[in-house]
């Protein structure tokens, strides 16, 4: 298992409540991808998150980044979410899992902590490292998020 430092970032969306800490883990795993969603969403729910709004406040988010080169359901439809307009994104949920996180290249907060512990892996559609993707960001995606001084010694 390998852990990232923790990030301080903007809410996101900006406005929806306090500022979040990121942080990426990367685990070996022979859990199917649904099984792993639904453990996540177990922690979320220990954890007093209630799913009402899409990107609403909430006290926690866990998401599953990626697996491997695993695409789920398919290209066309992880394709389709990557490309979905935000607006859009902002009203609907997907009926599904979906793998890579559709919007994984366009997130600092995701990619920055994610360089921590697996700068290498390759997104199985677009064919950029996670190094490639932070580094396609725009400037401002990746100065808001900031190393916290919260870390562990």
């Amino acid at each position: 298992m390998r852990l990232s430092a923790l990030y301080d970032t903007e809410a996101y969306p900006v406005g929806i409540g306090s500022d979040f800490t990121n942080a990426a883990m990367a685990i070996p795993t022979l859990l199917e991808p649904q099984d792993i969603l639904t453990r996540l969403h177990a922690i979320e729910a220990d954890a007093g998150r209630i799913r009402q709004k899409r990107w609403g406040p909430r006290p926690i988010d866990l998401d599953l980044i990626g697996l491997g080169d695993l695409v789920l359901p398919c290209v066309t439809t992880q394709s389709a979410w990557r490309n979905m307009s935000l607006a859009d994104q902002q009203e609907r949920w997907p009926a599904e899992l979906i793998l890579p996180h559709p919007r994984v290249q366009d997130r600092g907060f995701v990619l920055i902590p994610l360089c921590d512990v697996a700068p290498d892996w390759v997104h199985p559609v677009l064919g950029k490292s996670v190094r490639q993707m932070c580094a396609d960001l725009p400037a401002e995606q990746r100065k808001g998020v900031v190393r916290s001084p919260r870390q562990e010694a």
